[in-house]
């Protein structure tokens, strides 16, 4: 008989089944953690000086408050992390095994813990504010809609992550529980299919962008709704004549056809139809008509017609309390209007002499002289609008762009005119109290639009490269933009139609169609006051000349 194996086997067999016992930590290693945790605390208390008080104190002198923002959010998670990571750093001390390793994984999984809602934060107090007004200095519509559905969805996805992480670090096996959410994930599938359907409608409707949030659209059964909100599943719209809030599956709303009254411009038109007697001169009638359309203050037209037409105009607001007349603040405003509209077609015809300047001069190529007259020119122009060149050093390089004019000294410019032409009409005593926010939110962030464009177009100018022989194309299309997106110049093709349509027993028909400038304002119903004064006017004209009849 072997004894030695049997020995050898029997030495195996009680070091396998007896555990050793568990080390435990000197006293010197637990002094030793005390002082690396109190010098860690020391640490930790200083850096936080350095960052939220000192570097805040710093950051509030700059004109940018992004990273005074981001110290201030980032506060909490920060001492968090910074108490969690001295405990772990001191924990080192007290060796391994036992107690001591699972301390060490709960502190890293609340350290997970702590970056994650860091990271949310950031995201939904930081990247969602700054992506919010980033869209809102783009003519992008999917930004718009997209940037709420990033704000709810990221936080959820990071959260997920987290967890997941946390109970990783802790030991436990997330195996089954993933496989088992698979198999519960292909069942609910199937019986949600609708609405993963109206979810994918929603991404298709983010896609196709054919409206944004406060768009005017016309429903199939003819009613008139607002885009409110696009969620996962459904589409939240407001009626505006029943005052009340509808929820239409984004399946459904994706597969009609969608009327969208507030592109390209929110200028809307009107039809009324109006009849005289048969007996009645046409052409007296028709000036009639004609006068009563363009004397209202809030229907686009020849703004010298409608001056001079506005005080015949008797179905308007009088005057209450401190606000104006609807007849004062008309006028204020058209006034001021015809200012805009004189600079803007300034501007538009410096910008034509420019495009025939740089065909002119692009034959061939552009070297330095003639680039030097062109960035004159342009300046020139700029000068009309309301902006200046700002050069500034960074590094070894000086870089310039486009600012506004801060001392204008009186000098009237488009920008400035802009400003002046929605802040009167804010005096409109008609509008509601959305209208103080909605009118120069529009036109400011019209102003924002402005300023960029002309800032690409000024370093497209400034350094040609390869583009130096479209710059003529560049400048044609930012004209068109100007007119199409910015604001018309002239609107002649939006005045006021009166039509002699029909001759029908006693009575002669006439049919009367016009534009109101926003149909957004007025909580969406200046339309609707528009057209009832303009009816009630029409009654009052025509029964003054004799000549109204109710066939």
């Amino acid at each position: 008989m072997n004894y030695t194996l049997i020995a050898e086997a029997a030495k195996s067999t009680s070091t396998s089944v007896v555990p050793p016992p568990p080390t435990l930590p000197t006293g010197a290693q637990i002094s030793f953690f005390f002082y690396t945790f109190g010098a860690s605390i020391v640490v930790f208390f200083i850096l936080y000086i350095l960052l939220f008080y000192l570097l805040r104190s710093f950051f509030r002198r700059t004109e940018k408050d992004t990273a005074l923002f981001i110290l201030g959010i980032l506060q909490i998670p920060a001492i968090a992390i910074f108490i969690l990571a001295s405990l772990k750093l001191s924990l080192t001390q007290l060796g391994s095994g036992g107690i001591i390793t699972w301390i060490d994984r709960g502190l890293t999984a609340f350290l997970i813990l702590a970056f994650t809602y860091g990271i949310t934060l950031l995201f939904t107090e930081v990247a969602v504010y700054y992506l919010k007004d980033y869209a809102r200095k783009t003519e992008a519509v999917w930004d718009d809609v997209l940037i709420p559905l990033l704000q709810n969805f990221i936080p959820v996805i990071t959260y997920v992550i987290g967890i997941s992480l946390f109970f990783s670090t802790i030991g436990v096996d997330l195996t089954g529980i993933g496989l088992a959410i698979g198999s519960i994930t292909i069942v609910l599938g199937l019986a949600v299919k609708d609405i993963l359907s109206d979810f994918f409608s929603g991404l298709v409707l983010l896609v196709d962008t054919p409206f944004r949030f406060g768009d005017v659209i016309s429903m199939p059964d003819g009613s008139i709704a607002i885009i409110k909100h696009i969620g996962i599943r459904v589409t939240k719209l407001y009626l505006i004549n029943e005052h009340c809030e509808v929820y239409t599956p984004n399946t459904t709303l994706g597969g009609q056809n969608i009327v969208n009254l507030s592109r390209p411009t929110t200028h809307y038109a009107y039809t009324i139809k109006v009849s005289v007697r048969v007996d009645a001169d046409a052409v007296v009638a028709t000036n009639i008509l004609q006068q009563i359309i363009v004397g209202h203050p809030d229907t686009l037209g020849d703004l010298d017609e409608k001056i001079q037409y506005l005080d015949s105009f008797a179905a308007l607001r009088e005057a209450e309390g401190d606000k104006l007349s609807k007849k004062e603040a008309g006028r204020l405003r058209l006034l001021v209007e015809k200012d805009v509209n004189s600079q803007l077609q300034k501007v538009e015809q410096a910008f034509g002499d420019f495009v025939r300047e740089v065909k002119k001069l692009e034959k061939g190529g552009l070297n330095s002289e003639e680039l030097i007259i062109l960035q004159k020119n342009y300046l020139e122009i700029m000068s009309l609008v309301g902006l200046v060149v700002i050069t500034e050093r960074k590094g070894k390089r000086l870089r310039s762009r486009l600012e506004e004019e801060q001392e204008q000294t009186g000098k009237q410019t488009l920008i400035s005119l802009i400003r002046q032409w929605y802040q009167t009409w804010l005096k409109d005593p008609d509008l509601v109290i959305e209208d103080q926010h909605l009118l120069p939110d529009e036109w400011e962030q019209k102003i924002d639009l402005l300023k960029i464009k002309l800032n690409k177009l000024f370093q497209k100018i400034s350094n040609p490269g390869v583009d130096e022989t479209r710059l003529d194309d560049y400048s044609v299309k930012f004209v068109e933009w100007l007119n199409d997106s910015f604001k018309e110049s002239n609107t002649a093709w939006k005045e006021p139609q009166v039509q002699l349509t029909d001759i029908q027993g006693s009575a002669i028909q006439f049919s009367v169609r016009f534009y109101v400038d926003n149909i957004q304002l007025e909580h969406w119903r200046r339309g609707n006051r528009v057209q009832n004064e303009v009816r009630r006017e029409m009654v009052r004209r025509l029964r003054q000349a004799y000549i109204y009849t109710l066939g």
